[in-house]
């Protein structure tokens, strides 16, 4: 479904990300808005990490409500205030993803919506789909044969029926 893309012709990726992420047809895609350390109780959790480990777990359920999982992820953006929090940060990705790399983009910005928050992430998620009907019929009519040179579509289907004895 996601192929993820780490070309050999540029440096190789300095964290634990992929530079590209590409997904087909067929493919349902999440956009999950920034999210920030607020539990479902309305409350900021207090100090970085605790604002990290909440907005992990936001983004969980989110994923989880739309059927789908951290491995889904194919792309992080990572908001902070402080430069000094980047290791923090990228542990706590890490106790999350574990191995898997999405194509990520880590900015350190001077504030975010109310200075309570520390840390922000945003993130979008993809994953494949049985192709509908409707698709099916598509992809059919673009690999069926060409008409003849000089004949419509229309005229062509007129002839093969002609041919075929059946009538409309």
């Amino acid at each position: 479904m996601a192929k993820f893309i780490n070309p050999d012709t540029i440096a190789p990726p300095i964290g634990r990300y992929t530079h590209a992420v590409e997904t087909g047809p067929n493919t349902r895609l999440l956009h999950i808005s920034g999210q920030v350390g607020i539990g479902r109780d309305g409350k900021i959790a207090q100090g970085f990490g605790a604002q990290c480990a909440q907005i992990w777990t936001n983004i969980g359920a989110i994923l989880e409500a739309a059927g789908m999982s951290f491995t889904d992820l194919i792309r992080v953006t990572t908001y902070l205030v402080n430069s000094a929090d980047i290791p923090e940060s990228r542990a706590a990705r890490l106790a999350v993803l574990g191995e898997h790399r999405p194509a990520s983009t880590l900015l350190v910005i001077s504030g975010l919506a109310t200075p309570d928050y520390l840390v922000e992430i945003e993130a979008w998620a993809a994953q494949a789909v049985a192709p509908t009907a409707a698709a099916k019929a598509v992809a059919a009519r673009k690999s069926a044969k060409p008409a003849a040179k000089g004949t419509s579509k229309a005229q062509a289907k007129t002839k093969s029926k002609a041919k075929s004895g059946k009538r409309r």
